[in-house]
């Protein structure tokens, strides 16, 4: 007995009967393939260009922001000492001051410049007597005996001063000694 698929054409595969795409010659199916492939390398190597030129751009105006903050960092600084400066001019352009109106124009001056100091977050360190050292915040000058507990402050001899959190300068003080 004879298979009817293959006697018969009519009753022949549907997978024999040839499709547009596999007519084409393999050659041709491979160029396209390949052009196809060529136009999205081009496309990805476009989209890297690209890429690597905002990074470098935002890198370059990254670099222009920080040299200008070093460069204009303590603008704001010199503008709180502007007043200061003015009343110690003003002070200075009084020719016969009497030695009360010298007080009065220095302590004036003082809170000014304080003033300016808190605006840019510069704080005094003044521990009180008995404090507990801290050799983060105070250098010990000397060590003295005192009736207070040991290692604490006596006296302050030079204030110090913080910036933002940051010792700029630590309180000279003396301590006392063991017992």
């Amino acid at each position: 007995m004879s298979d009817p698929q293959t006697t018969d054409p009519q009753n022949a595969p549907a997978d024999a009967e040839a499709t547009p795409h596999e007519t084409l010659d393999p050659l041709a199916d491979a160029q396209a393939e390949l052009a196809n492939l060529k136009a999205q390398n081009a496309d990805l190597a476009d989209q890297y260009l690209r890429a690597q030129a905002d990074v470098q751009n935002a890198r370059r105006r990254a670099d222009d922001e920080i040299t200008k903050a070093r460069k204009f960092a303590v603008e704001s600084f010199a503008d709180s000492l502007l007043p200061v400066l003015d009343s110690l001019e003003a002070g200075l352009a009084i020719p016969n001051a009497t030695l009360e109106q010298i007080r009065e124009g220095s302590e004036a001056t003082l809170r000014q410049l304080k003033s300016a100091l808190e605006r840019n977050k510069v704080t005094e360190i003044n521990p009180s007597a008995g404090t507990k050292f801290d050799p983060h915040h105070h250098q010990a000058i000397s060590v003295v005996p005192a009736e207070q507990e040991a290692n604490t402050v006596v006296t302050v001899l030079q204030k110090g001063y913080l910036i933002a959190e940051r010792v700029m300068r630590p309180a000279l003080v003396t301590v006392t000694a063991p017992k």
